[in-house]
């Protein structure tokens, strides 16, 4: 007992390093960091409240973070940019840009891309998650494998109601569901109508949900909502049963192209960091490491996909021999579909892992990186530049990026029509 006491009494090094570099810690016995981390990447302005984890080569601390006002943290290889309040919980592999808070009891799992001012209450968990600045989620939500846009400030925003879920897995054991909530090429713009999603409500991805939907409360949605401005309630549904075969898709063409257009809009997203966003992340010693880890997540985002497709694949090549031992109860078409994605799957892959989307629309790229290097010079934040557009220039931009999605959707499902 003695030699334990005799432990407590002397600050762990690296915990004492940080508290002479200027870190201020609550309760600094029970702050834990890593071996590995590197302390240059730790602002001397943290705060850390009470008992916080810290791991990772790659962890990234700007300026004006806090962590752990209201439970435990740990933090495991992010990079946070300034003012990002993380409150509570774990945290690994994700990014979060300037001024993101997320409450308490989070669970943010890798491949997590928040950026500027977006936030979560209590009790949230992603995984493979992008929001863009100013998104909101409630307090209580699963919502993994989506992207969520929309919004032109923190009071007009897109939000996602308290105990919502988006659905990401399937009785046929794939997670080849990921939804667009609003998309890429025009929601970089922060000036498209906000989404809302209703507390206790649902997604069933795959799903695309236009900008100005509102879905309200308790409603689970499971098609596609693509025109823009309209209020999704719950309709009466009769309770159903019948025979259910969970190892058998049937017509799987829709989730095809709600895969591809996501992926889509993920190689749009890549090539506006690469393209537009770079600038603004070279403004100190810290945002290069930030810029990098955005461009990981990215990269990984777009693997995640290729692999969840994979492994769909997998999956269909089953259901095809499942079929015929049931004796084909299924239709010509949900057959068809099925063939037709296993023979066109190959070239997809290639294609959307070939790096073509930075040779598309060279001419609108350049026209319109000319605009941004003219508005961001001095100190113009990211944000302040891209509302300073005029919608003419806006257009111009979201055209380039529309393409990239365009031509990934057409050559990849262009694949799957001639497949036979």
């Amino acid at each position: 007992m003695a030699e334990i006491l005799e432990r407590k009494d002397t600050l762990p090094v690296r915990v004492d390093m940080l508290l002479k570099k200027g870190v201020r810690m609550t309760a600094p016995f029970s702050v834990e960091i890593g071996e590995e981390v590197n302390l240059e990447k730790i602002d001397a302005s943290l705060v850390v409240y009470g008992a916080a984890r810290i791991r990772g080569e790659n962890t990234l601390i700007s300026p004006g973070v806090k962590l752990g006002l209201e439970a435990p943290v740990a933090l495991i290889n992010c990079q946070l940019g300034s003012g990002v309040e993380l409150k509570g919980g774990y945290f690994a592999e994700s990014v979060f840009l300037n001024q993101v808070m997320i409450g308490s009891g989070a669970q943010v799992r890798p491949g997590c891309l928040l950026e500027e001012q977006s936030s979560a209450n209590h009790a949230v968990g992603m995984k493979q998650t992008i929001l863009f600045p100013y998104v909101t989620l409630g307090s209580l939500i699963n919502f993994c494998d989506c992207f969520m846009s929309g919004g032109t400030s923190r009071k007009n925003h897109s939000e996602v109601g308290s105990s919502y879920i988006h659905f990401n897995y399937t009785p046929q054991q794939d997670k080849a569901t990921p939804s667009l909530i609003g998309d890429v090429p025009r929601g970089v713009m922060l000036r498209e109508s906000p989404i809302f999603l209703g507390g206790q409500g649902a997604l069933v991805g795959p799903v695309q949900i236009a900008y100005g939907t509102v879905i309200s409360a308790g409603v689970i949605c499971r098609k596609d909502c693509p025109t823009e401005g309209k209020l999704v309630s719950a309709s009466p549904r009769r309770a159903a049963t019948r025979k259910f075969y969970p190892e058998i898709y049937s017509d799987i063409s829709r989730k095809v192209a709600a895969n591809i257009a996501y992926i889509g809009n993920l190689l749009a997203l890549r090539q506006w960091y690469r393209d537009v966003r770079r600038e603004f992340f070279a403004r100190d010693k810290y945002e290069e490491c930030l810029y990098a880890g955005a461009q990981k997540v990215l990269n990984e985002a777009v693997k995640e996909r290729i692999r969840q497709m994979k492994i769909f694949a997998q999956n269909v090549e089953k259901s095809a021999v499942k079929e015929r031992e049931i004796k084909n109860k299924f239709s010509v078409e949900a057959w068809r579909s099925q063939v037709r994605f296993l023979k066109s799957w190959p070239a997809m892959e290639e294609y959307l892992s070939g790096g073509y989307e930075q040779k598309t629309s060279a001419r609108k790229k350049e026209s319109f990186l000319k605009i941004i290097q003219k508005q961001s010079g001095g100190d113009a934040s990211y944000l302040d530049v891209i509302r300073l557009l005029t919608p003419l220039q806006a257009q111009k931009g979201s055209a380039w990026l529309n393409d990239i999605v365009e031509e990934a959707v057409s050559v990849c499902l262009g694949f799957y029509r001639r497949a036979k």
